[in-house]
């Protein structure tokens, strides 16, 4: 199958590299001006630059990845996707970590259900670490929180004064807008802090004056 060669090099942030991509697809053949990078969650197919690509190729175009994992990570979505390509669109797809998942040449009937049994078999994979990193984070995100680490932006500091004015709160000694004005705070943020700090105390509330 004849056609021009274009490239699909993707990470899921910004924070990740893609050399090891791009030189593989250089090293393929692949011309610099038509290797397309993109920074987004192989999620789903919903991605700009993947979307532009595959529009403008023509029947006969080669589709190079590095891994079936670099095409998407959602094990439905990966084998209607590749369905399109090859059969709607007659573009032909080469995974270079996979020389049998290559349809530019033709192939027998044998060839082509072990093809399809590898396909199956890596979009599942690929879909399954996903999730397996998205458990893992999540467990992590409950450990770190059960250890006190905070998550989110740097909350702001107190001033030095504040425990004590706090303990006026809760002792019913002062209101919390009289409180957060001799604090230099707003209401609501001295009022919500003064009840975690409280809490973290184990203090019982005076109800006198309330927030």
């Amino acid at each position: 199958m004849k056609g021009i060669m274009y490239g699909y090099v993707r990470v899921s942030t910004k924070e990740q590299k893609e050399d090891r991509q791009l030189t593989a697809m250089r090293e393929f053949g692949v011309d610099a001006e038509r290797i397309v990078v993109e920074k987004l969650s192989g999620k789903n197919f919903q991605r700009p630059r993947y979307q532009a690509l595959v529009t403008r190729m023509d029947a006969g175009d080669v589709l190079v990845i590095k891994s079936i994992d670099r095409l998407g990570r959602n094990y439905d979505e990966i084998l209607e996707q590749w369905r399109w390509l090859t059969k709607s669109k007659e573009i032909a797809i080469v995974v270079l970590d996979m020389p049998l998942l290559d349809t530019r040449q033709g192939r027998d009937l044998t060839g082509v259900l072990v093809a399809d049994i590898v396909l199956q078999l890596l979009s599942y994979v690929a879909q399954t670490e996903r999730e397996f990193n998205r458990q893992r984070q999540a467990e992590g995100i409950a450990e770190a929180r059960e250890r006190g680490v905070r998550f989110g932006p740097e909350r702001m500091p107190m001033p030095e004064q504040f425990e004590a004015v706090a303990r006026q709160w809760w002792d019913g000694e002062i209101s919390g807008e009289c409180a957060a004005k001799s604090l230099g705070l707003s209401r609501r943020t001295f009022c919500r802090r003064a009840k975690e700090w409280g809490l973290a105390e184990g203090l019982t509330r005076r109800i006198v004056f309330s927030c």
